[in-house]
């Protein structure tokens, strides 16, 4: 399990040497899975995805942009601009072990980039695009990830305006990229997104808990820091409850009433995982309470995904 741990870049893994296992880790893999599920929505949002193997191809396309090449260059950036941090909470990580140098990270910070723009311009090219417009979705999103972890801005420091823009990017990034993909993204489904990412919101706080030690000797002001152990586990709840049942609010006005049940039937368990992993303990439970909670929610973005798809928003 630890050497599983240290491929996905789960804290707790093992240490290795390998020059490719440490590129991996510092992609954190484990991270993708919201990225490319992201995709799936959009697409399913879109109205206009087909099942042959010309769109399938595309979408596998979208989602190594989102998810390898994007998210992987998102990590491995924050990794290195948050050596000093990790080096006090996770020091066996491959920066501050030592284990690949400053100057690997950073050719890699920009193959992943430029890797990940390249995949946003062909898939434009594909879609005949007048306007590259999925291309100018992953410099944008890759600019947010360069803010959110590098001075002078470094978003991060900031717990409610770090962890909306990460929340964002795992939500409502992927989601457009997948949407204008297939087919057109409104300016209603995009601020519909936005609006779902305050949920997102939630589920970044919960991975500021591992890092509290380290925030406070530097100076961050996570939600953990500023609010509390406790407090900040009820506000990672509250914000993942109230805006998915939000959605569902907007699934009945749109007319889409079956699938805001669903919806509403998805975010009970999450609301007995919380009670059982999260606000009991999230130091502990941290992983426990995403692994058994998170697929209810990926799932509620699936249905409200398919139910924009088809009604009068696209």
């Amino acid at each position: 399990m630890s050497d599983a741990r240290q491929l996905l870049g789960i804290k707790g893994g093992s240490e290795t040497k390998n020059i490719w296992k440490l590129r991996l880790q510092l992609m954190k893999p484990i991270t993708w899975i919201p990225l490319l599920w992201g995709v799936i929505c959009g697409g399913a949002a879109s109205g206009n995805y087909h099942w042959n193997l010309s769109n399938f191809l595309a979408a596998i396309a979208c989602m190594v942009m989102s998810g390898p090449l994007l998210a992987g260059y998102t990590q491995t950036i924050n990794d290195y601009y948050d050596r000093e941090i990790d080096a006090i909470n996770e020091p066996n990580r491959p920066i501050p072990s030592g284990a690949i140098s400053l100057t690997q990270v950073r050719v890699q910070i920009w193959l992943l980039l430029l890797l990940g723009l390249a995949f946003g311009y062909g898939l434009d090219l594909w879609a005949n695009h007048s306007i590259p417009s999925v291309f100018f979705l992953a410099l944008g999103g890759s600019f947010v990830s360069y803010i959110y972890s590098a001075p002078p801005l470094k978003l991060k420091q900031n717990g409610w305006l770090g962890n909306y823009a990460l929340g964002a990017s795992y939500i409502a990034l992927p989601w457009w990229a997948g949407q204008a993909l297939f087919g057109h993204l409104t300016w209603t489904t995009a601020l519909l997104t936005l609006a779902y990412s305050l949920a997102g919101l939630g589920i970044a706080i919960i991975n500021d808990f591992k890092s509290v030690e380290g925030d406070k000797a530097l100076g961050l002001q996570s939600l953990p820091v500023v609010f509390g152990i406790k407090n900040a586990s009820y506000i990672s709840a509250a914000m993942i409850d109230i805006f998915q049942l939000a959605m569902a609010v907007v699934l009945i006005t749109i007319g889409q009433h079956f699938a805001s049940v669903i919806l509403i039937l998805l975010i009970i368990p999450q609301i007995t995982f919380q009670d059982i992993w999260l606000i009991r303990d999230p130091l502990e439970f941290d992983v426990k309470y995403q692994a058994s909670a998170q697929p209810f929610l990926i799932l509620g973005m699936l249905v409200t995904a398919l139910a924009i798809g088809h009604s009068s928003l696209v």
